[in-house]
């Protein structure tokens, strides 16, 4: 089947049917910001997803005999360029209709189950190349037994549900050290929407390694990274801090068993707190409880080499022997601070480091000391 695409049918409208399914209605807000031209329909004799479409047409069920002459009526009336439909059935079911009736539009979607299927396939095809084709790191602690097949997929296919900047090659470094790491605290500088919060605290979990606390301000004030050019800089006026941290929660909460937490605060006063009280309270996690030693220190605050360097040298003296450092957008495009730093505790601390490497646009670190 030629798929076609939203273009392709500019001046006229796609009916979506039935249109009050979720992914319907995402589809409707993406024609709409797009300016498509759309055309809600449903079988229900009220439907209360009909006062968000522009235009609207009923069709009867597909399995009742007027179906297939009321499917030509809305298309010749509304002269419809293409349908969108997410319910399998009814795709199917409209798909062979348009062939029979010899109407030449197209479904502008794929079958709905292969595009259900789509993160799901992803996931475990990154879990069998993470699983099958290991790094191989030098490392001072013993490997632990390996997660299984089906831990891997569901971490790629849960963490992928999460936007944020952690790709799969990150993930797949992360799985490895977890792997070699010692017991204790997982340490995460910088969270945002918690894509990689999620992985750490998973893997955390999967190997036992101990309890996840994730330190960020939310504030614009901190954001300021005077990056080349301002292009970052330039763009934080448009974040909703406290929505972020809302989102956040939503994407963490469903995965927390009391062994994940959060700081709202900078990351240096989140050193400060962490070291004088070894918890962190809130009314969305409750009350989680830390050992004071880090095991993985995952630093993603401010890029500024001020503030990356102050991020340093806080946290890591507080890093057990054979834990692991992170030192994320070491390779960054933007601005060379995470680098700068990264290389100068790399270069003052060489005799107490066991493994280093960079993965993606991560520097990472195991410590013998």
């Amino acid at each position: 089947m030629t798929q076609v695409t939203l273009n392709q049918h500019i001046d006229k409208p796609t009916l979506i049917f039935p249109a009050g399914m979720p992914r319907s209605l995402d589809f409707l807000e993406k024609c709409m910001r797009e300016g498509k031209s759309v055309i809600g329909s449903s079988s229900l004799a009220y439907d209360v997803s009909k006062e968000k479409y522009p235009a609207w047409s009923y069709l009867p069920y597909i399995n009742e005999p007027d179906f297939t002459e009321a499917l030509k009526q809305t298309i010749a009336e509304h002269n419809i360029g293409g349908i969108y439909s997410p319910n399998p059935v009814a795709w199917s079911h409209i798909h062979k209709t348009l062939k029979e009736i010899n109407i030449e539009i197209e479904m502008v979607n794929d079958w709905p189950i292969n595009d259900e299927l789509v993160p799901y396939r992803s996931a475990q095809k990154h879990a069998e190349q993470v699983l099958n084709t290991p790094i191989h790191i030098t490392s001072s602690v013993a490997a632990k037994p390996l997660m299984q097949n089906i831990q891997a997929s569901a971490l790629f296919c849960h963490a992928n549900a999460i936007s944020g900047m952690c790709d799969d090659e990150k993930i797949s470094a992360l799985c490895e050290i977890a792997q070699y790491s010692v017991a204790g605290d997982v340490i995460e500088i910088g969270s945002w929407w918690g894509k990689s919060a999620f992985v750490l605290a998973r893997l955390a979990r999967i190997y036992h390694i101990g309890n996840t606390l994730c330190v960020d301000p939310w504030s614009s004030e901190h954001l300021i990274q005077n990056d080349k050019g301002g292009l970052v800089d330039g763009a934080i006026a448009q974040y909703d801090l406290d929505e972020a941290l809302r989102v956040f929660e939503m994407n963490i909460l469903p995965y927390s068993a009391g062994d994940i937490n959060y700081l709202r605060m900078p990351s240096l006063d989140g050193c400060q707190h962490y070291q004088a009280h070894k918890n962190a309270t809130n009314s969305t996690f409750g009350s989680t409880n830390y050992s004071g030693k880090i095991a993985i220190l995952h630093i993603d605050g401010n890029h500024k080499y001020e503030a990356a360097k102050a991020d340093i040298e806080a946290w890591t003296p507080h890093v057990t022997a054979g834990g692991w450092v992170i030192i994320d957008d070491y390779v960054w495009p933007y601005g060379d601070g995470p680098k700068r730093a990264g290389d100068e505790y790399l270069a003052a601390n060489l005799q107490n480091i066991s493994s280093a490497f960079v993965m993606g646009t991560a520097l990472f670190l195991q410590l013998t000391k």
